[in-house]
């Protein structure tokens, strides 16, 4: 049965019938527990790192430092390489593994890549649970690393594909909400975990990733891949048949055409990472670079990667630094539910010029209260003061996670048109785990020498990535993902003028002078 219906516009005006399928509501909730692993991975790293059992096993130099009342710095307890290492390699790896995920995202669907990600997630788990010294703490860390490559590379295309246009960013951020609720998931972990007598807490807060691992692998196995994927790849009648069940109606014929016509022009295209750098994507692959890197210099991982830590940092005590982690946690889940619920009817440039303002209020104000109360050598904040900071830091999580959380991820996926869409994916996974892991390996480092300014660092960054929001992004809210040429990026003041048709610029067809069917390279922007 389905749970609602509506048109949802085609190509050249027409009105495609689609329902809210069970099948749809069910496909995505499973798909998008590959958020639910990237989420628990990231909130369980800082956790485990402030715990004594778990410094004294693998980073005992880090460990002593944290119990010597006379170092020279409050903010140099956690500076060490080694631990950021053990952070940072996640996304390292998962940079890596991207690659191999474009190829198996296209030539074996988004389904299989989804499991292929699931099998990673839970060897990793299961070595990360069981190390017995750095090596396998690492290699489980890797593993991990080459799941998240796999999922983030198929779970968002698979949710734009199979989702209907109109609740197509909604759908699509259930990735990113099960992300902020696998963060809370591993800080409220964390905090109980923290508790157990005997030092083997942190093994449990490494094992029960193994969860979402294992309900990411279920959910591969048993969802259906998208028509796109399908007929992409020659199976034109289960496409046509899957189709019909995700729309809850017979009548797709003008959509089924629409995606076989787009399969057919993305069959032409031998090199689509070549293509991906031609003048006519360049707009889609410029927004959706910028928009991985502004994700990351907001400095959101930062924070949620190194919560306990910081507020441990800062003066709060062991327990209050897990149980601050866990707030900030909650107020990210909740802040999501509004972006599933906004960005459809809001729309994606409004929320992110808001929460650009919030943003930088509260990281300016954050920076304040810190330059004048948390100086190198200060044992605490005030009560009343450590409550203000974390309300803070909770105003600046909740903007985040209505915004560049969400949306760096949603519209990258959603602008690329087929024939350069898996490699446009694989290129925007790949350059978010880089900066991920720029940032995880070089937060401790930057909070030593930096101090309270490295909350003015981000602010400085969160005015740029505003600006350009405001400039360059154009509004993708409501529009059919293969009709984005048209009604996007043709119609921006800038983006316009790298459109050209496709008479004049034949698909990956360039001839030994540098001219494509007319096609001058000189003219290049």
């Amino acid at each position: 049965m389905a749970g609602g219906g509506f048109s949802a516009s085609g190509a050249g005006g027409k009105e495609f019938e689609a329902k809210i399928t069970p099948i749809v509501i069910i496909s995505c909730i499973m798909a998008a527990t590959g958020g639910l692993m990237f989420g628990y991975d990231v909130g369980v790293s800082g956790g485990v790192t402030a715990m004594d059992p778990f410094l004294k096993k693998f980073f005992p130099t880090v460990y002593k430092r944290t119990k010597d009342k006379g170092l020279n710095s409050n903010y140099c307890k956690y500076d060490n390489q080694g631990l950021q290492l053990f952070t940072s390699s996640l996304y390292l790896a998962g940079l890596t593994a991207t690659f191999f995920a474009s190829y198996t995202t296209r030539r074996l669907g988004r389904r299989l890549t989804m499991l292929i990600a699931g099998c990673f997630f839970i060897v990793g788990v299961i070595l990360n649970a069981a190390a017995q010294d750095l090596a396998m703490l690492i290699i489980g860390r890797i593993l991990l690393g080459c799941g998240v490559g796999f999922a983030n590379q198929a779970v968002p295309l698979f949710l734009s594909e199979i989702a209907p246009t109109r609740i197509r960013g909604g759908l699509n951020i259930l990735f990113q909400l099960n992300a902020t609720i696998g963060i809370l998931f591993a800080s409220l972990v964390n905090y109980g975990t923290a508790k157990i007598s005997g030092g083997w807490g942190w093994r449990l807060s490494l094992g029960l990733a193994g969860f979402p691992a294992l309900l990411l692998t279920l959910g591969a196995i048993f969802v259906v891949d998208t028509p796109n994927s399908l007929i992409e790849r020659g199976h034109l009648e289960e496409g046509k048949n899957v189709l019909k069940k995700i729309r809850g109606t017979d009548n797709i014929e003008p959509e089924f055409l629409e995606l076989v016509e787009a399969s057919r022009i993305a069959k032409e295209v031998k090199h689509p990472f070549r293509n991906l750098l031609q003048r006519r994507n360049r707009p889609q692959l410029i927004i959706s670079v910028a928009l991985q890197i502004f994700q990351q210099f907001t400095g959101i991982n930062a924070i949620m990667f190194y919560a306990p830590v910081l507020f441990s940092t800062l003066g709060f005590g062991s327990s209050a630094a897990l149980y601050s982690a866990v707030i900030t946690g909650a107020v990210n889940v909740l802040s999501t539910v509004v972006s599933v619920y906004s960005v459809d009817k809001l729309g994606r440039r409004i929320l992110l010029l808001e929460a650009g303002v919030q943003m930088l209020i509260s990281q300016v104000v954050i920076a304040i209260i810190l330059g004048i109360k948390v100086t190198d050598h200060s044992d605490n904040l005030s009560h009343g003061w450590g409550i203000f900071v974390v309300v803070m830091i909770c105003t600046y999580v909740s903007a985040f996670a209505w915004s560049w959380g969400p949306l760096g991820w949603l519209i990258p996926s959603e602008t690329f048109p087929l024939e350069t869409r898996s490699a446009g994916q694989s290129v925007t996974v790949c350059v978010n785990l880089l900066f991920t892991f720029v940032m995880a390996q070089a937060f401790l480092s930057m909070l030593c020498h930096f101090k309270y300014g490295i909350f003015l660092f981000f602010s400085g960054w969160i005015f740029v990535m505003s600006l350009f929001v405001f400039f360059l992004l154009p509004e993708t809210k409501n529009v059919p993902i293969e009709e984005m040429t048209e009604r996007v990026w043709k119609q921006h003041w800038l983006w316009k003028r790298y459109m050209v048709d496709d008479d004049d610029d034949d698909v990956d067809v360039v001839k030994k002078n540098g001219h494509a069917n007319g096609f001058d390279p000189s003219a290049q922007l």
